[in-house]
């Protein structure tokens, strides 16, 4: 018997986990002041660019001494940059448990080809032991897992003498957790997360001590120019002032600052964290009474409160061949009834669903979406246990 639909549907169905929802309230009229058609370099809108450096600064409580930049190609781009401007100095400890974190690795040891590479790896679901790291080594890693749903809880096991430098992926911890910074010396994220930004846009946080990696260190291979962040072994500074590598879109930098400026009017960084957490608490709630789900984060304490990722316990899903076919069944069904867009799960992580609970997503959104879930994974087994019994 196939269930009936539920009743309300989310006003805004988009879930995904990047690019994410835009802000409540968000209206393309709202970027009319975007500075279209001029030079990027002008005095305007470079004022423009370094206003949106300084209101992340400021929002996320990152230190005066530390520098913030706009850098090309998103969460990617910023990371790339850093490791290749910054590793091969010392040795690096590299930590990976979901498909990000795993090209970093790859990249590394694959491109980069470091020598000395020490990895520590876990399954999707887990996460390694973070005390391994070394404090006389780099140390590279995701905050929050965006393909996982597993999150570094703190930052405890990071050495306040470490002698290496830490290179932290953070594009969907951000605006959601409260990251000790001083705890890390090289911070990347993208403007398409929590902050339901557009892509292509980078950031980069260097720490002073980062800083001074860079002006004594020359990598060994050649330095494609979107990663360069040394002139005449002495850092560009113009970088962390608006004067950026490439050319930026000032609609992308326009929508920005109207994120920021929310993010500024409902209560800076402890509403945003409070709106994930409230959030992560109704799929968590639904997830303890519900008996055919359950979270993919094995431990409490490191499940995502923004990438909330989650998978099918019903004894009869393990049978199943195709399991990534039933999810895309059942997404299917959600999409088409415009109740939930683009939650399946990341393509090389197992099937299952993946919900984003940023902080532009409203909680009543995701109490809405609850039972639509339930409706659509009871309407895609019985198409299956139908076609089985043909």
């Amino acid at each position: 018997m196939t269930p009936s639909k539920p009743s309300t549907k989310p006003k805004n169905p988009c879930f995904s986990s990047g690019p994410c929802a835009k802000r409540p309230g968000w209206a393309l009229e709202n970027l009319r002041q975007a500075s279209l058609g001029r030079s990027h370099r002008a005095g305007p809108l470079k004022k423009k660019l370094k206003e949106t450096i300084d209101k992340q600064k400021k929002v996320l409580g990152i230190p005066d001494d530390y520098l913030v930049g706009i850098v090309p190609g998103s969460d990617t781009g910023a990371f790339e940059m850093a490791m290749w401007s910054i590793l091969g100095a010392r040795g690096v400890d590299v930590f990976a448990w979901e498909s990000f974190s795993g090209d970093w690795l790859k990249d590394i040891t694959s491109q980069l080809k470091l020598d000395d590479v020490k990895s520590y790896q876990s399954e999707y679901g887990d996460m390694p032991d973070l005390n391994m790291a070394d404090p006389a080594r780099d140390c590279v890693f995701v905050w929050n897992g965006t393909t996982s749903g597993v999150r570094v809880p703190n930052g405890e096991w990071i050495s306040d003498q470490r002698e290496g430098l830490t290179l932290c992926d953070a594009t969907s911890a951000v605006f959601a957790y409260d990251l000790p910074w001083d705890k890390l010396d090289v911070v990347t994220w993208s403007w398409q997360k929590v902050l339901g930004g557009e892509a292509a846009h980078g950031m980069l946080v260097l720490s002073p001590r980062a800083v001074e990696r860079l002006e004594n260190y020359t990598p060994k291979w050649p330095m494609p120019k979107l990663f360069r962040l040394t002139k005449g072994g002495k850092l560009n500074a113009g970088i962390f002032e608006g004067a950026t590598i490439n050319t930026p879109s000032m609609l992308a930098v326009e929508d920005c600052l109207d994120a920021l400026n929310w993010v500024e009017n409902i209560g800076g960084l402890n509403t945003t964290i409070a709106r994930s957490e409230e959030s992560y608490k109704v799929i968590q709630n639904w997830v303890n009474r519900t008996d055919w789900v359950d979270f993919l984060a094995e431990k409490e304490e490191t499940r995502s409160r923004t990438s909330v990722c989650l998978k099918v316990v019903d004894r009869w899903f393990e049978d199943l061949e195709d399991q990534q076919g039933f999810i895309k069944a059942m997404t299917k069904l959600l999409d088409t009834e415009s109740a939930a867009y683009d939650i399946a799960g990341y393509r090389d992580a197992p099937a299952g669903l993946r919900i984003w609970c940023g902080a532009t997503v409203q909680s009543s959104d995701i109490e809405a979406l609850m039972p639509w879930l339930d409706w659509a994974y009871a309407t895609a087994k019985a198409e299956e246990e139908r076609k089985k019994a043909a």
